[in-house]
């Protein structure tokens, strides 16, 4: 018995060979070509310092020029691991997510049927080829010859037609010796409903045969003729020989073609392949009419490592971006991803190449934007963001997007990208989409902006570094960058005051870009980023500083309801410290004219807001107790362990 071998193309397609042998050997950086999965390495089979071991990413296979040790992943993992067939498949489907399937006693059965199949299928390609030149396919090499088409193109992609009638491919294959029953199964006839003969599946149609990537004619897809015709494009049924969504259009010559340099192209449809071949962009595909699925997904990564999507310039092209987006995202893995080429609004890659030329096409190629920039664009488009709520709504859009990415690494770098953009989007002065207004800038040496952004290296003289308040502004924002270090699931409610806050120390703002950088990842890989890009004394000086030590939420990381209040408090101080500020400021430039009472109402009310404030942190000393050693012990704490001391008699000691 022998596994199904449509398992075995499956296994193949999730793993990459460089994957698998990269285990075992070290890679010639100066002889490999990682972009174009051509790898080289001293042999793992034998004894030897050069790198005479290639593997070709790409097809699958590697040789060794040395001892001409040669074989795909499967073949690498039995030698390699000294493993039988089945064992070797079992890891191999182990890493690749896949259950390995029971054994299937009829797989050479169906070997056979493929075999048969394939042949009736050439049979039916050179039949609809011939059809193309009969007088009954006039109108189609008219249609053909007016979408640019020329005799070269014709075969070199094999375009037939199929008549105009009920059992012309039927008549000619059952001429040819082909039963009735291999007919049926190769999606070429279906059967009549009402009891009659069998009739053709495709009629009075334009044929592209569908070759997958060893070459053979699997499927056809065949353009109507009739404008009145329901179906403007057929592809053929499901068979043994035919999975869609595991199919592309082009796929042998255009993974040739991206294994000599070329850029690997994805296109909607089989008139807009054959385009961009012909005008040199061999590396093109197409999904066959359908939304491209996982399968082909992984098909195109094995091709290239970063394909390059051309969409219509419409509201399907878009839309369709969107529904590739949500299908990408959790499958993203580092040097693996996809770009997005916009076509000119109302326009293909066909009708640009025949309209302006390869060179038109070159250019909206060049400027492909990453797939982060397509999920930002696609949030904003047409979009006012003026008020916190809207702002809140992208922001939830956005998070919840990205969470659907499976790498931690990815994800944190999706999330700084989204907020690189979101700082321009709100910090350039417009509100997105459809404008806003800009804010007034502040002028050079305005040193009402040097008091609301604290004490900074330009605003050493501002009335808040003066009034002595400094180190007490950077005790809270210790306090708040603690807090969110061993609680990183908070952080999202207060991505955006962390974002506008201006931190009194360069040290201090660092540490909040990294955690809005990396909170989403957990608190393990957070630390571990502070601690690659500030050192580990840094995180452990901020940590067991007596200030923050004494934090609840610090001594108890995890605990989500206090430390929502921590900051939330922490916060709420340095907002009312800051207005006070803010007002003494304006008070002393308004006493530069006449004063009255209007003045000192609004210092008073300001100072009344401060004091409210601060009110919780007077109450917290108020339950604290000062230990000999300089820390602060809970009275409540403390007097429910004395009362335990004396219920068990304990004495203590003076």
């Amino acid at each position: 018995m022998s596994l199904p071998p449509g398992f075995l193309d499956e296994l193949r397609t999730r793993l990459s060979l460089s994957d698998v042998v990269g285990r075992k050997v070290m890679w010639d950086a100066r002889k490999s070509n990682p972009g174009k999965g051509d790898m080289w390495a001293p042999c793992p089979f034998h004894q030897e310092k050069s790198a005479s071991f290639h593997v070709d990413d790409r097809k699958g296979f590697y040789y060794c020029f040395g001892c001409q040790s040669k074989g795909d992943a499967i073949s690498f993992v039995r030698e390699t691991e000294n493993v039988g067939f089945m064992e070797a498949i079992e890891i191999l489907a182990g890493e690749a997510g896949l259950e390995v399937p029971k054994q299937d006693p009829r797989a050479q059965e169906k070997a056979d049927e493929r075999t048969e199949l394939a042949q009736v299928m050439e049979h039916a390609v050179q039949f609809f080829r011939l059809q193309l030149r009969s007088g009954g396919a006039s109108s189609a090499r008219e249609y053909l010859d007016g979408r640019g088409l020329s005799e070269a193109a014709l075969e070199r992609f094999e375009i037939g037609f199929a008549p105009d009638a009920w059992q012309g491919i039927w008549d000619h294959l059952t001429g040819k010796g082909v039963s009735p029953e291999n007919i049926l199964a190769a999606g070429l006839g279906k059967p009549s409903s009402k009891g009659g003969k069998p009739y053709d599946t495709f009629r009075n149609r334009i044929m592209f045969p569908i070759r997958d990537a060893r070459g053979r004619c699997t499927a056809f897809g065949g353009r109507a003729m009739d404008p009145n015709d329901n179906a403007k494009y057929l592809n053929s049924p499901e068979t043994l020989l035919f999975d869609k969504g595991r199919s592309l259009y082009n796929h042998g010559p255009a993974r040739e073609a991206a294994g000599k340099g070329a850029p690997l192209i994805i296109a909607e449809g089989y008139m807009d392949v054959i385009a961009l071949a012909e005008g040199g962009f061999g590396a093109c595909v197409a999904p066959l009419g359908t939304a491209i699925t996982e399968n082909q997904l992984h098909l195109l990564w094995r091709i290239s490592d970063e394909p390059i999507i051309a969409l219509d310039g419409d509201k399907a092209g878009l839309r369709a971006a969107q529904r590739l987006i949500d299908l990408s995202l959790p499958l993203l893995e580092a040097g693996k991803s996809l770009r997005f080429a916009l076509m000119p609004d109302g326009k293909d890659p066909d009708d640009l190449i025949r309209g302006e030329g390869p060179e038109a096409v070159q250019t909206v190629i060049d400027a492909a934007m990453p797939m982060v920039q397509l999920l930002w664009d696609k949030e904003i488009e047409g979009k006012v963001f003026d008020s916190p709520e809207r702002k809140a709504s992208l922001d939830k859009t956005l998070r919840e997007k990205i969470m659907l990415i499976r790498d931690p690494s990815i994800r944190s770098h999706y999330g700084q990208a989204i907020k690189d953009m979101r700082w321009q989007l709100f910090r350039s002065g417009s509100s997105g989409g459809g404008g806003g207004g800009a804010k007034k800038p502040w002028k050079k040496g305005d040193w009402r902006k040097e008091v609301l952004l604290g004490a900074t290296a330009g605003s050493k003289a501002s009335l808040l570094a003066g009034a002595g308040e400094d180190t007490q502004r950077q005790m809270r924002e210790a306090v708040i960058l603690a807090s969110l270090i061993c609680t990183p699931e908070v952080v999202a409610e207060f991505e955006g005051q962390l974002e506008q806050m201006a931190f009194t120390t360069q040290e201090h703002s660092g540490l909040r870009d990294l955690i809005l950088a990396h909170a989403s990842s957990g608190t393990s890989v957070l630390r571990e980023n502070i601690v690659n890009a500030r050192g580990a004394d840094s995180l452990e000086n901020l940590l067991s500083a007596g200030h923050v030590a004494i934090i609840p939420c610090i001594r108890n990381p995890g605990d989500l309801e206090m430390a929502l209040m921590t900051i939330s408090e922490e916060l709420a101080k340095l907002d009312a410290e800051q207005g006070l500020s803010v007002e003494v400021a304006e008070a002393a430039e308004d006493l530069v004219g006449l004063a009255d009472e209007s003045v000192t109402w609004r210092l008073g009310q300001a100072a009344q807001a401060r004091n409210l404030a601060m009110r919780s942190e007077y109450e917290d000393k108020a339950e604290y107790d000062t230990a000999p050693n300089g820390a602060r012990i809970s009275r409540d704490e403390k007097s429910a362990f004395d009362a335990l001391l004396n219920k068990l008699n304990v004495t203590k000691e003076p």
